[in-house]
């Protein structure tokens, strides 16, 4: 049987050396800004959508960060993520719209004592530190 799999688009968007996570109404945990992809939709055309529908603002440019894959968190156990990450430039500032209670930017150690991280975030905070884009 085929692990189900669900794939995503994300905004790896960076201010102050912190990284900017979305919290969705009525849930505890912050996740990367963006979402899933509609059938037929590319990930950039994804990414557009998102941004515009969570942040309220539009996607100038962008640039692919990479694919990270793990547990989907919040889902039935053994459900994947596969999650395409880009970097993007706005068009304004972000400001939490639609399903989004709250939008804070972390360093990655401010996510990681949070009582409730999601693994595909945790992911890119990683990478992001490594390429010294964003503080431990």
């Amino acid at each position: 049987m085929a692990v189900p799999m669900i794939r995503t688009a994300a905004l790896a968007h960076i201010r102050d050396r912190r990284l900017l996570q979305a919290r969705s109404a009525g849930k505890g945990v912050f996740y990367m800004a963006g979402g899933k992809l509609d059938p037929g939709e590319s990930a950039v055309q994804a990414l557009h959508r998102e941004v515009r529908e969570e942040l309220g603002v539009e996607v100038t440019t962008a640039a692919e960060l990479g694919v990270f894959e793990c547990e989907a968190y919040g889902h039935a156990p053994g459900t994947g993520l596969h999650m395409t990450c880009f970097t993007a430039d706005l068009t304004g500032e972000p400001h939490a719209t639609g399903e989004i209670a709250e939008l804070r930017y972390f360093t990655v150690g401010e996510y990681a004592a949070m009582s409730e991280v999601a693994p595909g975030s945790m992911l890119v905070f990683r990478r992001l530190h490594e390429l010294d884009l964003i503080d431990w």
